[in-house]
């Protein structure tokens, strides 16, 4: 019973741990006079990314790779088709066109990646399939790429995203946070690790299963909080700009980082997933062209939150 409570508060420690952690990272920042845009593309995009980030490394580093696998797919697919459905139906979401032609292609490409690299058995008539260092590697160039076109984005003034407020602290106090937010992170990542080890023995499921729908929730939930300010905020940008730099932070940087750690077996069965969140991005893609250019919809969120309920539905029935 213990552990299923350290579960639930492993969530509250996490997603508090890497708000304070950004919290005070931005505002160290902000006095080295470290500009807003950077702060946003970088820190916070690590900071909203760290959930997930931490669950990973504790997954790989006990050899529970299924949920590893799983809560970057599944957190993708959700950040699209559920937080993007959400935000969307709290206010449309209208995109910039860098976003349209750069980055949702960027994060269709990342999940192109990954079904690629799962599936080399196929190339090279092996008996095993896994994501390794080698491939590891490959993801983390293509995220050097990415960091450098964000870093190219910071320096034009014709594509700056607001960032919000970064409040100012004293060193003391950001320090503080910082120390705080990491504890936060590693100690409620090492309780949802093993909560959900717990969770899918108790009810004889797959870890994959925990790892694409309640742990890929769970670590969704700082985009989730993001993008749906955003959304009641107007503020369009952040709201689809946190979710695709997030879907790509999780597979170059977070997949990429795991598999350095300890080669990721990848089980055939996981190909729907990786279909699914291919499914997404390029529903994320038309959807930019479907009725109002290069805005998201009512009804459209709508739509791609039925879509998840609809794939989720199709995963417990399938086990």
């Amino acid at each position: 019973m213990l552990t299923y409570i350290l579960f639930a508060i492993g969530f509250v420690l996490l997603i508090k741990g890497a708000d304070l952690l950004v919290d005070g990272s931005s505002s160290i920042a902000k006095k080295l006079k470290i500009s807003s845009i950077v702060i946003g593309l970088t820190i916070v995009a690590f900071g909203t990314s760290a959930p997930e980030f931490i669950v990973n490394i504790f997954a790989t580093a006990q050899g529970n790779t299924e949920i590893a696998i799983g809560n970057i797919l599944g957190s993708n697919i959700a950040n699209i088709l559920l937080i993007l459905g959400v935000a969307s139906i709290i206010y449309p979401i209208t995109a910039k066109k860098n976003t349209v032609l750069k980055e949702i292609p960027f994060s269709l490409l990342a999940a192109l990646l990954v079904g690629f690299v799962a599936n080399d058995i196929i190339l090279d008539g092996g008996t095993s399939s896994a994501i390794t260092r080698i491939d590891g590697l490959v993801f983390l160039s293509f995220f050097a790429i990415f960091l450098y076109y964000t870093f190219g984005i910071s320096k034009s003034k014709d594509d700056v995203m607001e960032t919000g407020e970064i409040k100012n602290y004293s060193y003391t106090k950001s320090t503080a946070f910082i120390i705080l937010g990491l504890l936060g992170l590693v100690i409620g990542g090492k309780w949802i690790v093993d909560g959900a080890i717990k969770i899918a023995e108790l009810f004889n499921v797959s870890q994959s299963l925990i790892g694409l729908t309640v742990v890929a929730i769970g670590t969704s939930l700082p985009e989730l909080a993001t993008s749906a300010v955003a959304a009641y905020r107007k503020q369009s940008d952040i709201a689809i700009g946190n979710i695709v730099g997030s879907n790509i932070f999780n597979i170059f940087w977070i997949l990429g980082f795991s598999a350095l750690i300890r080669p990721l077996p990848f089980n055939p069965k996981s190909n729907i997933d990786i279909m699914m969140t291919i499914a997404a991005s390029l529903i994320l893609f038309l959807t930019m062209y479907i009725g109002k250019k290069r805005v998201i919809e009512r009804w459209q969120g709508v739509l791609m939150i039925l879509i998840y309920f609809g794939y989720v539905g199709f995963l417990i029935m399938n086990q």
